[in-house]
């Protein structure tokens, strides 16, 4: 170790050349890492959840939606404003009626849709259109996925964090220093190893937009003891030796008690990898990256810094600010005999309290301390008018019969507001789209002429092979009247029927509103529906709904055929998930520890009854939640758990 200690020491100028390419070369890669904003594509491939999301994402197209509620107006304004936003290009329609889900307490709901997707440019513009329109005039609230990006979002609050962050620590190294000029020994030690991991996110291949916001806090909270050991064990060589002799002793020592110590926290993290839910592995592998560099970046770079700042180090030393707190010990001794067994005592009502911390899958209606205008718009409505909670019912397509009896089903349930599918949206006449009707029907319901009616029937049973039609006479052939248009569309198309007039200009529209339709809600293998509920997104009634749409889809196609795919099934499938994965984590997080403990102290019964203590708190931290009645964000669970338990044990 000291001539390894030494090498560092004496070739610092050379590390330091090292460490500056290596820092711009880090400051220009952290502009390649890619992130993934979608949190549920970390969820297992097993999940109904991702299999659902990966078919409706591969063969549907789901268009923009804003929920725009404008407070203190009579219903005239509100049907003026209606067509205000009908009039800006990009929206393409506007929900909007008298009944209590649009209007109530003078207040006015739209439900606005647009004619690009969420990450659409023109969507985008369209929104912030009907911002300009409405706001300055009105009392306006809105919600809406277009143009909002979470990792932006987080990443602009992490700036203010590190920030705040930064300067406490800065208070805190003031204060447990011995020179005022270890201080930026300290922060540049920390910068250098928190731009060499950002820097090399990019191996990683995509990671999370939580790995990528949060690990810069995480990597200070977790590896600013390394340097401080260092920098205090330089201190206390120096004291009796010359600078380059007391880095070198001071190093040599610290290499094996700073490395041993961060096994600890490797270990703690380690765990996080074992998860079923792939953002463990995403937070674990980012995380301990950001260790590795810190240990690198103490034990290089770190020497170096102490020697060329020794001189000033040495000007502006000062006497110890933190109080002495033997009082604590005293304490703590006369108590040896009554402490423990309380404590002891209330470990076991943590273990019961924290097993009942109440956790939420989904950050919607997770009220927090400090709110966005976004959030602030999403509570203004839900106190408004309710809770609307979309869920996307996929099923194979071609059994029409089937999705309106799903459809009449839902619809008669309490716990639905509304639905849409082909199977209720109304072509004419009071016909739906996929009711199957005869020449003569359709010929009555279009104003076509019988014989033109009969001749296209004809048609498609000839291009359907369907010759048996045709020999038994068209008068009772039905076809339902979407696949008839559709069919209709591609002969025009192809030039085989041609019509003129206001025939001609009728269809047109027709076709545009059905493609419209079949991007949205059906493609070739499989048909969309799309149910609102008037439950939130998790609660155990709304779990045990989703249980029963399953229920009612399983009578019409088989169990592993459909797909109930939303915030709800996320959150279902992120509880199930974590159930398993919040045991495991903390099994092998305890057990990792032990071992790196077993190695260190050579005993049995010290790594045990830290573990004790350590764990202890962790029961005792997470109880907190369970008796202030508040939800915790799962994530945070278990990014805190892995961390108290590899951190606290320095």
């Amino acid at each position: 170790m000291e001539k390894l200690a030494a090498f560092i020491v004496d070739k610092r100028n050379l590390f330091f050349l090292l460490y500056i390419f290596a820092l711009i070369f880090c400051a220009i890669a952290t502009g390649w890492v890619k992130v993934e904003d979608d949190i549920t594509t970390y969820l297992p491939d097993t999940t109904e959840t991702r299999q659902g999301l990966t078919v409706m994402n591969d063969n549907f197209v789901t268009y923009g939606t804003a929920n725009v509620m404008v407070s203190n107006i009579t219903y005239d304004t509100a049907l003026e404003i209606q067509e205000q936003l009908e009039d800006i290009d990009g929206v393409t329609t506007v929900d909007f009626d008298d009944t209590d889900e649009h209007y109530t307490n003078a207040s006015a709901l739209f439900s606005v849709s647009f004619d690009g997707e969420v990450g659409d440019a023109h969507a985008e513009q369209a929104l912030q259109e009907i911002r300009d329109e409405l706001e300055g005039t009105y009392d306006t609230s809105i919600y809406s996925e277009v143009g909002y990006d979470s990792s932006a979002d987080l990443q602009s609050e992490m700036v203010v964090i590190v920030i705040i962050a930064a300067i406490i620590i800065v208070l805190v190294l003031t204060l447990t220093s011995r020179s005022y000029a270890e201080v930026p020994v300290l922060i540049m030690t920390f910068g250098a190893a928190a731009l060499l991991n950002m820097g090399t996110n990019f191996l990683c291949g995509t990671i999370s937009f939580i790995s990528n916001s949060v690990t810069v806090i995480l990597q200070l909270a977790l590896a600013i003891d390394y340097a401080i050991i260092l920098c205090h064990r330089f201190s206390d060589e120096h004291e009796t030796m010359p600078t380059r002799e007391a880095c070198i002793a001071a190093l040599s020592k610290a290499i094996p008690e700073i490395s041993s110590s961060s096994l600890t926290t490797i270990s703690g993290l380690a765990a996080l990898a074992f998860m079923h839910f792939g953002i463990g592995r995403d937070l674990a592998t980012v995380l301990i990256k950001a260790i590795l560099f810190s240990l690198l970046s103490v034990f290089t770079l770190m020497p170096g810094l102490l020697v060329l700042f020794s001189k000033l180090i040495d000007k502006t030393r000062h006497k110890n600010l933190v109080p002495k707190i033997t009082a604590v010990g005293k304490f703590d001794v006369k108590t040896r005999f009554v402490i423990p067994p309380i404590f002891g005592v209330i470990i076991v009502a943590a273990a019961v309290f924290a097993n009942l911390c109440p956790y939420c899958y989904t950050y919607t209606d997770l009220v927090t301390a400090k709110q966005s205008e976004r959030q602030i718009a999403y509570q203004k409505i839900k106190n408004t008018f309710g809770s609307s909670n979309m869920v996307a019912v996929i099923v194979p397509s071609g059994d029409y019969e089937s999705e309106g009896k799903i459809l009449d089903e839902l619809d008669g349930c309490a716990e639905v507001k509304s639905t849409m599918g082909l199977a209720n949206i109304e072509a004419m006449d009071g016909y739906m789209l996929t009711d199957a009707l005869t020449p003569r029907q359709l010929a009555e319901m279009a104003d076509l002429d019988y014989e033109v009616a009969k001749a296209l029937y004809g048609a498609y049973a000839v291009d359907h092979d369907e010759y048996g039609e045709i020999i038994n006479g068209l008068d009772d052939y039905k076809v339902p009247i979407y696949d008839m248009f559709k069919f209709l569309e591609q002969e025009m198309h192809d030039g085989n029927i041609t019509l003129s007039g206001d025939v001609q200009d009728t269809l047109d529209d027709l076709f545009d509103q059905l493609d419209e339709a079949q991007k949205q809600l059906q493609s070739d293998d499989y048909s969309r529906m799309v149910v609102y509920l008037n439950l939130p997104e998790e609660t155990d009634e709304t779990f045990a709904f989703v249980n029963k749409m399953h229920d009612i889809i399983g009578k019409y196609y088989a169990t592993d055929s459909f797909y109930v795919v939303g915030n709800t099934t996320s959150a279902m499938d992120l509880s199930s998930s974590f159930g398993e994965d919040n045991l495991l984590i903390s099994v092998l997080s305890a057990l990792f520890v032990i071992l790196v403990l077993l190695f260190t102290f050579k005993s049995a019964g010290l790594p045990v009854l830290l573990i004790i203590v350590i764990q202890g708190s962790i029961w005792i931290n997470f109880s907190v939640p369970y008796l202030q009645h508040t939800p915790l964000y799962f994530l945070g669970y278990l990014i805190v758990n892995s961390i108290q338990m590899g951190a606290n044990i320095d």
